[in-house]
């Protein structure tokens, strides 16, 4: 091992353990990797920022714009409105739901599948008077097996596609995954429909739909007393008498009254913390007078006709997560404010706003659009459907299909250049108005750009110092006079590993140019190693932090962290075992 590759392996060693440990940012983590692989020299000052104008950053920018436009026109909604039924037998409702998540999820972002169909998920569950969790986790693992189908489905085939035309020449092309995708897809949908749900844990399972959905009386949220409310004088038992909220405790002067709050006369300033579902904590609000905004944390009251409430989840590693919403000045700086917190039913000694906040956890927020767009980028959250809140454009439904599928069907018949195509779609649907020009930019998650333009080019520096080659002769060393298929078995496993506890984008960055390498040293072809890479990268089903999907999930399925192996590790193996012989078939050694 030379100087440079020690330095490389050094930068790399670091970048996993500060993405594993999750405290900072992994967007930030990855750009400080860059600029450190700079600055020791291992990283051509030329190639520096190569990364956010390679192919691959620019085609996952533009899905993720187009996904917004199918989101917009209520393509998604439609689907779930026509196909899903609350009285079909549970198999058949997952088998369903699944189905249609990983359909949707090889040609949109498979985040924003899910974080479309949850709502109709849970509505389901509600109507059956059965535990959302039963369904929840198979519908996150199907949306993640469905974007393995196409190369628009999930960043890491975009990323193994752009590895092999930089190494053959030519990328893959839009449906090149398909038919090891769609083996996989089809085994894990299967699989999920009828054993997967039957995996999880009793405590889990056997709760009712309101009581793991977190849309009926499950958040906390504090109301304050003011100057002129008609609250001022009243007991709080007779306040709540006629409301659907409960009374968990009464703030005066610092001080938490708990139990004698319900006989003690309400006195201005006073914060009176409740726990209730969104639209009564705002009636409870409105009809005593309470205010959501404390004038003395931070500036401006917004005007009643401004404000609108919004949802979203708490991934793994956002800005936010780990510090309180009055820590972060949410309120200070996007004029947003922290209603109440959602976390698996669990009721709060700490003041809402002063709340340290978790991954996993379920905001409720007030403020205006344009606050709660800044916010929700600012925070890293990821916002759920706005149920009944948000403004389809139904009537342009057919248009933003007939839009994505031309230029789908001229990129496949290689008429135009897939990056071409979709920048095409995202030029029409902004003309159309289907994604409104302000939308536009809100679309790219912005964190994966930077991951993925940071990353790229220190992939390059690890290839060119002949680290893959290393890391190649290891992987070979250790599976020694042993076949190809073998060590094709043993990668796969070892990549999917990493995807557990790595963003996906990270592990196919790092795994395809050691792909590359090991089939040359085999003297195979490269193709079922990319394969195995394309698959494993996006099979990360053991943990919450695996993938977005899986962290979406965690706070409205009421799952512990260890929930998801029990579905995840036979999961996991039924991938490697159709996986492989799928890849064999289709991509011959």
């Amino acid at each position: 091992m030379n100087t440079e590759q020690a330095i490389l392996f050094s930068i790399l060693g670091v970048l996993f353990v500060l993405l594993i440990w999750g405290r900072w940012r992994y967007d930030l983590v990855a750009f400080a990797a860059l600029v450190a692989a700079l600055l020791f020299g291992v990283v051509p000052t030329d190639s520096a920022f190569s990364g956010f104008g390679h192919p691959a950053t620019i085609v996952i920018a533009l899905v993720l714009i187009i996904s917004r436009g199918l989101s917009n026109s209520g393509v998604v909604e439609w689907v779930g409105a026509t196909f899903v039924d609350a009285s079909r037998p549970l198999f058949a409702h997952i088998g369903l739901t699944a189905a249609i998540a990983a359909a949707l999820s090889a040609v949109m972002n498979n985040v924003a599948a899910l974080a479309l169909l949850m709502p109709v998920d849970i509505e389901a569950a509600k109507k059956a008077k059965r535990s959302a969790a039963l369904t929840l986790m198979p519908l996150s693992f199907a949306s993640i097996l469905g974007g393995m189908v196409t190369l628009i489905g999930t960043p890491p085939n975009i990323i193994i596609a752009s590895f092999r035309g930089d190494a053959l020449g030519e990328p893959y092309g839009m449906f090149d995954f398909a038919p090891v995708g769609l083996a996989c897809s089809v085994a894990g949908v299967i699989f999920v429909a009828l054993i997967g749900w039957r995996l999880l844990p009793a405590a889990r399972t056997e709760q009712t739909g309101d009581a793991v959905a977190f849309e009926v009386h499950d958040y906390i949220a504090e109301l304050k007393v003011g100057e002129e409310s008609k609250a001022i004088g009243e007991q709080v038992a007779d306040l709540i008498q006629d409301s659907d909220v409960s009374p968990v405790a009464t703030l005066r002067e610092g001080h938490r009254l708990f139990a004698r709050a319900r006989g003690t006369p309400v006195r201005e300033g006073d914060v009176i913390v409740v726990q209730g579902g969104p639209e009564a904590i705002e009636k409870f609000a409105g009809t005593h007078g309470l205010s959501f905004v404390d004038p003395d944390q931070g500036p401006g009251m917004l005007e009643e006709s401004d404000l609108e409430m919004r949802e979203a989840v708490v991934p793994h590693g956002a800005a936010i997560e780990g510090r309180s919403a009055l820590s972060f000045g949410l309120l200070r700086f996007n004029n947003v404010n922290l209603l109440g917190v959602w976390r698996q039913g669990e009721r709060f000694r700490a003041r809402v706003r002063a709340l340290t906040i978790e991954s996993g956890d379920v905001l409720l927020m007030m403020g205006s659009k344009d606050g709660l767009d800044a916010a929700i980028r600012r925070t890293g959250i990821l916002p759920l459907a706005r149920r009944g809140l948000q403004v389809m454009q139904r009537e342009k439904a057919g248009l933003a299909v007939a839009i994505f599928a031309a230029a789908i069907a001229l990129a496949s018949l290689g008429w135009l250049y897939l990056t071409i195509a979709l920048a095409a779609v995202v030029v029409l649907y902004a003309l159309f108005n289907i994604v409104p020009m302000r939308e536009v930019y809100d679309s790219i998650e912005w964190p994966v750009i930077v991951l993925l333009g940071s990353l790229i080019p220190i992939g390059q520096a690890l290839e060119t110092s002949g680290g893959t080659a290393l890391i190649a002769s290891g992987l070979l060393t250790i599976t020694e006079g042993y076949s190809a298929v073998l060590v094709l078995t043993v990668f796969m496993i070892v990549t999917m590993t990493l995807s557990d506890v790595l963003n996906n984008t990270a592990t196919a960055l790092i795994a395809a140019p050691v792909a590359i390498e090991l089939s040359a040293r085999l003297g195979v072809s490269p193709d079922p190693f990319l394969m195995a890479v394309a698959v494993a990268a996006s099979c990360a089903f053991l943990t919450p932090i695996g993938h977005k999907n899986n962290t979406l999930i965690l706070g409205p399925g009421g799952y512990r962290f260890g929930d998801y192996w029990r579905m995840g590790l036979p999961l996991e193996i039924l991938i490697v075992a159709t996986g492989v012989p799928a890849i064999l078939l289709f991509w011959p050694l």
